[in-house]
């Protein structure tokens, strides 16, 4: 794990947890050995994740999560290597 990556990340902007400077980095979750692309928020230190519950919304018109816990490993995603260049 990087050390530059923050112990608690949100993706709602509501939240006083939001990066959106990192996030447009681009962050990747490891939870428990396995790459998890559905992530709303982590907390490492805590040990859960919050994924999103299909497609049900709160009375607010956010996503439903759910609490997940177990092993959380956050990363920068890398620029892929070898990509075409679009001319």
């Amino acid at each position: 794990m990087s050390t530059d990556l923050p112990d608690r990340l949100s993706s709602d902007p509501d939240s006083p947890f939001h990066d959106a400077a990192l996030l447009e980095r681009g962050i990747g979750i490891l939870f428990n050995g396995a790459e998890k692309t559905n992530v709303e928020e982590y907390c490492v230190s805590e040990g859960w994740i919050r994924v999103a519950a299909g497609k049900t919304l709160d009375r607010k018109g956010k996503p439903m999560t759910l609490k997940l816990k177990g092993t959380v490993e956050p990363f920068l995603k890398e620029a892929e290597a070898g990509e075409p260049d679009a001319d």
